[in-house]
C-alpha cells in the first residue's frame, strides 16, 4: 500500500517535528491523516476538530506552510511527492502539538467592538433590513466569517506587530458598521482607527487569498479606512 510521509509538530515551545508513515487512501483529507496518527500511532497527539464538514473551522492548522482547514483539504492537492508537514497555526501561542491558544484572537474581536449593539427590545417589532440596500450588500464580502483564524495566521502584519487587531476582528467591525440596526458605530470606528487598527494593514491580501470561505477581509479593511478618514474629517475621531 502506498504511504504518506507526515512530519508533525510535537509539543510546545522548544518542540520538534516527528515523522510518521500513514497509509494513503482515496479521497483522504489532511484531517483523516491526523486522526489516523492519533488513533493508531501517537495516542497523545493533541489536535482540535469538531464538525469535519467545514462549518466550525476548529481543525485549522498549517499544512506544508499554509494555514488551511484540514477537513476540507484533500491530500491529493497538497502532498508534494507523498509528503506532508503539519504544524500549529502561526501567530498564535501553542498549547500542545497542533493546538493553539485562540484567546488573543478573540480578545481582538472585543477590542474592535465586534459585538452587535442595538437599541430595540424584545417588545419592539423586528427591524427590517432591505436585502438590496447598499449597506446590506456591502457586508457580503465578510458576513459569513466563522472565526477559524486562518486569515489571522496568514497575516504578515500580525507577525510583525502582535498588537495589530488583525483581519478577522477588522472584518467583523466592517460588517457591523454596515448593519443599520447597530448603534455603536462611532465607538467602533474609534476602536479600529488606532495605531494597531485598520491603517496598519499593508493590503497584501493574504487574508483574502487564504480564506476557506472565499471572503475578503481586505475589502472590509479598506472600507474601514474610508470610514475612519471621513469621520476624522468631520472631527468625530
Amino acid at each position: 500500500m502506498e504511504e504518506l510521509e507526515v512530519r508533525v509538530w510535537r509539543s510546545a515551545g522548544d518542540g520538534a517535528f516527528a515523522t510518521y508513515r500513514v497509509p494513503r487512501q482515496t479521497s483522504q483529507t489532511v484531517l483523516d491523516v491526523v486522526t489516523y496518527i492519533q488513533r493508531e500511532l501517537q495516542p497523545d497527539l493533541a489536535y482540535r476538530y469538531a464538525c469535519r464538514v467545514g462549518m466550525c473551522g476548529s481543525c485549522a492548522m498549517s499544512v506544508n506552510g499554509k494555514a488551511r482547514w484540514t477537513c476540507r483539504t484533500h491530500v491529493a492537492k497538497v502532498a508534494a511527492n507523498g509528503r506532508l508537514e503539519l504544524a500549529p497555526l502561526p501567530n498564535l501561542p501553542v498549547i500542545k502539538d497542533l493546538v493553539t491558544d485562540m484567546s488573543a484572537f478573540f480578545e481582538k474581536w472585543s477590542r474592535a467592538k465586534g459585538s452587535f449593539s442595538g437599541a430595540l427590545t424584545r417588545h419592539d417589532d423586528f427591524a427590517r433590513v432591505p436585502p438590496a440596500s447598499p449597506r446590506r450588500q456591502a457586508v457580503d464580502a465578510g458576513i459569513e466569517c466563522i472565526g477559524c483564524g486562518v486569515c489571522y495566521a496568514s497575516c504578515d502584519v500580525v507577525t510583525w506587530r502582535p498588537d495589530y487587531l488583525g483581519p478577522a476582528a477588522l472584518n467583523r467591525a466592517w460588517t457591523l458598521m454596515n448593519d443599520e440596526r447597530d448603534v455603536d458605530g462611532l465607538e467602533r470606528l474609534r476602536a479600529v482607527a488606532g495605531d494597531a487598527g485598520c491603517h496598519s494593514c499593508h493590503t497584501q491580501g493574504s487574508c483574502t487569498e487564504r480564506c476557506p470561505k472565499a471572503l475578503s477581509p481586505t475589502a472590509g479593511i479598506a472600507g474601514l479606512k474610508r470610514m475612519t478618514a471621513k469621520a476624522a474629517m468631520k472631527g468625530d475621531l
